[in-house]
């Protein structure tokens, strides 16, 4: 009776189903698709066209590198070069820095501090064209900013109209929004550096400004490194800031035009050179993965 008791109350088994091989794959099947249409796709169809004559209606024939040899006699070509290269040089030192003095700032628990976290994040989720808008506003020759050096008796500056002063009110604009995002980033480093690491300084006699040397800048450092990695792709790649500042045709006689807006007006419209716009494209491409060579090649001979 006992052994029948037993066996009446034993849970039946179940049966495991063996997973079949092609399920992980059936799982990653639509992630893969999306980046197939959207990420590869694109990369190799611009890869092709730098090397035809294609325009937007016109689906055009091989011409090896006639598109490259055209790029090194285009002066609007060297003129876009310079001026991405003068946005890495100006925006990238800046936001390494800037956000981490900031993100040093709002760790701290005072009163309010919440508000101005929020505060600091708000452009970064601002939209692009909203915020380009208000800065045009603000810098027009009869905008806000303006108004005020006319009170105070500096007079009209044109921030706008002037070929340097509009390319360093773009970066101004770009370096405003990013400080948010990085200062997020910079504050998940410094939760993961020690306290003691403080207190043993501050024991030893050193300053504020001796920690932030000795401590902190060691301490997130690979973080600084991955910021300037992608600050570097950011500023390179500009388009928004500087095309809602100076306009389609790229500020004062073109002079401010970026490499990425010159692929924008080559590359758009019913007569537009595609296969030489994606020739400038495989120039931005290369360009991009040697900044990022070069900052994780600089992290590592400081480490060595």
């Amino acid at each position: 009776m006992a052994s029948s008791a037993v066996c009446r109350t034993r849970r039946p088994e179940r049966r495991v189903r063996r997973q079949l091989p092609t399920s992980p794959w059936l799982f990653a099947a639509p992630g893969m698709l999306i980046i197939g249409v959207f990420i590869l796709y694109p990369f190799v169809s611009t890869l092709v066209n730098a090397f035809t004559d294609r325009r937007t209606l016109i689906p055009g024939e091989f011409v090896g590198l006639a598109n490259f040899r055209e790029l090194v006699q285009d002066d609007m070509f060297w003129i876009g070069l310079r001026n991405s290269t003068l946005y890495v040089l100006g925006v990238v030192p800046a936001l390494v820095i800037l956000p981490l003095l900031l993100a040093l700032l709002v760790q701290k628990n005072i009163p309010g501090i919440t508000f101005f976290r929020s505060a600091f994040y708000t452009p970064v989720v601002a939209s692009i064209v909203v915020v380009g808008l208000i800065w045009v506003w603000l810098l027009d020759e009869r905008g806000l900013v303006n108004a005020l050096l006319e009170a105070i008796g500096v007079g009209r500056v044109g921030f706008l109209s002037d070929q340097w002063l509009l390319l360093l009110s773009a970066m101004a604009v770009t370096v405003w929004k990013g400080l948010g995002y990085y200062m997020i980033i910079y504050l998940a480093a410094l939760a993961n550096v020690p306290r003691e690491l403080h207190e043993a300084a501050a024991v030893d006699g050193a300053g504020a400004i001796r920690r932030f040397r000795t401590v902190t800048v060691p301490a997130v450092r690979s973080t600084m490194v991955l910021v300037g990695a992608l600050s570097s792709v950011a500023a390179f790649k500009v388009f928004s800031e500087v095309y809602l500042m100076a306009g389609p045709t790229g500020g004062p006689a073109g002079e401010d035009t970026t490499l990425v807006m010159l692929v924008q007006r080559t590359g758009t419209g019913l007569t537009g050179r595609v296969g030489y716009a994606s020739a400038i494209s495989v120039v931005v491409f290369v360009v991009t993965v040697a900044l990022m060579l070069l900052v994780l090649r600089a992290d590592r001979r400081e480490e060595s």
